[in-house]
């Protein structure tokens, strides 16, 4: 192999970097992070968020929504529908009042129109934000609230509603539904349930 395209290879952000699964957020952590983004007036951070903790999608399209993805003309749709980049399978999600409130502020501050990215790059060579470039969003909510960022990523804004929605409902059918998953297993698995729900009965267990 030549040294110098061996040298010149693009090396992964993640690489040598423990990727586990990540915990969700709690209902008083959306919240903090929720009320400083809104006390910095940071609109377009304010929207990210919210659009991830309801969309429940993972980095990857995410960052590629388009204005045409979530609006019906210049409203903003309760309910959206999109094609998942790495199962090519479709999955619907809703988009609360709260979210999309937030959305058509960043919507009509940037002035976007129907094809451009929801999320637009402020790096000149990208299009739109890159899943890089939001890990570290992320990150900075997590530290700006007072967490370990080693136990939170992009993930934890994916797992965040369907684990508040499984623990009030005990429904893995439309969790797998919600997270657009082929098979149930992979839900169990992606929730970490099974040992969720044992750890719960041995606390309430008194011996």
């Amino acid at each position: 192999m030549n040294i110098h395209t061996s040298i010149s290879k693009k090396v992964a952000w993640n690489k040598g970097k423990l990727i586990g699964q990540k915990r969700p957020f709690k209902i008083k952590e959306i919240w903090a992070i929720r009320v400083h983004l809104e006390l910095a007036n940071n609109v377009r951070e304010l929207a990210l968020f919210n659009l991830a903790i309801d969309s429940k999608l993972r980095a990857s399209d995410l960052v590629r929504l388009k204005i045409n993805d979530i609006c019906h003309g210049s409203e903003i749709s309760k309910r959206a529908m999109v094609l998942q980049k790495k199962t090519k399978q479709a999955v619907q999600f809703e988009i609360t009042e709260q979210a999309r409130n937030s959305l058509k502020l960043w919507i009509d501050s940037k002035n976007l129109v129907s094809n451009d990215f929801l999320f637009p790059s402020r790096i000149k060579s990208s299009r739109h934000l890159s899943t890089r470039q939001y890990a570290r969003i992320v990150n900075k909510w997590v530290v700006i609230i007072g967490l370990d960022p080693a136990d939170y990523g992009t993930h934890s804004l994916r797992r965040t509603k369907v684990t508040l929605i499984y623990r009030k409902t005990k429904n893995l059918r439309a969790i797998q539904l919600l997270l657009g998953h082929s098979k149930l297993e992979s839900t169990v698995r992606y929730l970490g349930i099974e040992v969720d729900d044992a750890l719960e009965m041995a606390e309430q267990t008194e011996v």
